[in-house]
């Protein structure tokens, strides 16, 4: 019976587990202006959206040309979700932000989108 009260007071105090965030790795060429505007898009998509619960890496396909054709890069800018599974991509601008949520299949509820 001390076991069974003990245990419950532990789960009681113990933090709730956090879950994984989301991991998305943005593909772009240079440093040009579609570019960056792709990078800012997708930061503000994830500050907004994801509230931190992510990991956003940054690939410049001219200067790691060969994680571009690891990644089977085609076209940039090309955000691709690669957790949680199954894995999304998302190539263009990332103006779109329903068709970004819808072809990403990114969790919001609760949320409006714009």
């Amino acid at each position: 019976m001390k076991t069974t009260r003990l245990t419950q007071a532990k789960a009681r105090l113990a933090p709730a587990p956090r879950p994984r965030p989301y991991v998305l790795r943005l593909y772009v060429a240079g440093a040009t202006a579609r570019s960056r505007q792709a990078v800012l898009r997708a930061r503000h998509l994830c500050e907004t959206e994801l509230k931190g619960a992510y990991e956003l890496e940054v690939i410049d396909i001219y200067q790691q040309p060969i994680l571009a054709r690891d990644g089977q890069i085609l076209a940039t800018p090309t955000l691709v979700k690669e957790f949680p599974k199954p894995v999304r991509r998302f190539i263009g601008n990332l103006s779109n932000r329903t068709g970004l949520f819808v072809g990403m299949d990114l969790d919001t509820t609760g949320k409006t989108r714009s």
